[in-house]
């Protein structure tokens, strides 16, 4: 990745150039409420009432999404979309600092906006539990100034990316695992900015990078990285500051300490004229979202004890922990490669499969179900099978 000149100076525009007009006086843009960073000067009025006329959308309510949400309301961003299919999990509650105990199985993404309009009426909050896809990206998108992408998958990341690619959209964007973060933002610009697919041409194998359910990840670190995305996404909006266009922010927690990468568009890359779905490729989970058919872990011994299939869809290093007794392992992306060349033979039918935490095997009953396949998923897992009466083993 060949280094460039952030911002500005490579030649992109200025986000304040585009149709941001300024709020009438008297209007949200002005209120006391932000009058302590309306007396920056790099700031001022003009740029207060430049992110009260601002449309943003942001594409998850979770890790990253809650400090984004929280600090881009409490800036005065005009009209905020939240985009977010999930419900809210207890499994959530130690870094998703917009939900409470009260919110434990409510959509993200109406809990979020209820929120976030408490925190400030002068601001438009929707909700969208819309699940963004490939299908319809660029309809959600449309008529928006900023996207931000705070998901935790891959597939969902090159939709984002294209998407804004093709509106002609900056996309701020920002990734978390265990100890560590990146930030960066993306406008394609007419082909003279980078973008995700520049920084990852090439989708990961299946399992080669684990998801944050996975991994693990301190709830401290979405707000260092959910905090920096919202402050480039006002720096863009503002037109203030040196933007991180054409740059990678590193951050590292047990180090703490922040390290930077040039970034410069692939002169070979074609530009993206139309979303490709890349799940399947990548074999991790899609958009996000629950699954259509769920089943509890309660459920699931007489479901053994009926001979209904089990099917672990983990990747092999995955299983050191055990699997349940008497199921089957399948990588996912082997098991939908294995339907799909069968021409959904049926084989799969009446099967429940799981993963680590519940996002995979909800990912692969929504694309089995759309392909005319009943299978059920596994809420919560394997890691809600720990503490049941449902038998572990390890594999020899």
């Amino acid at each position: 990745m060949a280094g460039a000149e952030p911002g500005r100076r490579s030649g992109l525009p200025d986000i304040g150039d585009r149709a941001v007009a300024p709020a009438p006086e008297g209007a949200a843009g002005l209120s006391e409420r932000y009058v302590r960073q309306i007396r920056l000067p790099q700031l001022g009025a003009l740029g207060q009432r430049r992110l009260a006329a601002s449309r943003v959308a942001v594409i998850g309510a979770g890790g990253l999404g809650a400090p984004v949400l929280s600090y881009l309301a409490a800036a005065g961003i005009g009209e905020i979309t939240v985009f977010d299919p999930d419900t809210v999990d207890a499994t959530n509650l130690h870094r998703q600092v917009l939900f409470g105990d009260a919110d434990v199985g409510r959509s993200k993404a109406v809990a979020a906006a209820e929120r976030l309009q408490e925190l400030n009426p002068e601001i438009s909050v929707r909700a969208a539990v819309d699940t963004v896809t490939p299908a319809n990206a660029l309809q959600l998108l449309a008529g928006h100034d900023l996207v931000l992408d705070g998901t935790d998958n891959f597939p969902t990341r090159y939709m984002a990316s294209d998407a804004c690619e093709i509106l002609d959209l900056p996309l701020v964007w920002g990734s978390i695992l265990a100890f560590s973060g990146q930030v960066s933002v993306f406008w394609g610009a007419e082909g003279r900015g980078v973008t995700y697919r520049d920084v990852h041409p090439v989708p990961p194998r299946p399992g080669e990078v684990p998801s944050c359910s996975e991994a693990g990840v301190l709830g401290m670190l979405c707000g260092v990285i959910g905090a920096t995305m919202a402050m480039e996404a006002v720096k863009v909006l503002a037109g203030l500051g040196d933007v991180l266009f054409g740059r990678l922010a590193l951050y590292d927690a047990l180090r703490a300490r922040w390290d930077e990468l040039p970034l410069a568009r692939n002169p070979e890359r074609p530009a993206v004229r139309e979303i490709e779905d890349v799940m399947v490729t990548c074999g991790l989970p899609g958009p996000t979202g629950p699954a259509t058919d769920e089943l509890a872990v309660a459920e699931l011994p007489a479901l053994l004890a009926a001979g209904v299939r089990v099917i672990d869809i983990r990747e092999a290093h995955e299983l050191e922990g055990g699997m349940v007794a008497g199921a089957e392992h399948v990588p996912m992306a082997e098991l939908l490669a294995q339907e799909e060349s069968s021409g959904g033979a049926g084989a799969l039918d009446g099967a429940v499969l799981y993963c680590a935490a519940g996002s995979r095997s909800a990912s692969a009953q929504r694309v089995l179900a759309g392909r005319g396949v009943s299978v059920r998923s596994l809420s919560g897992g394997f890691g809600a099978v720990a503490g049941s009466e449902i038998e572990v083993t390890v594999p020899g």
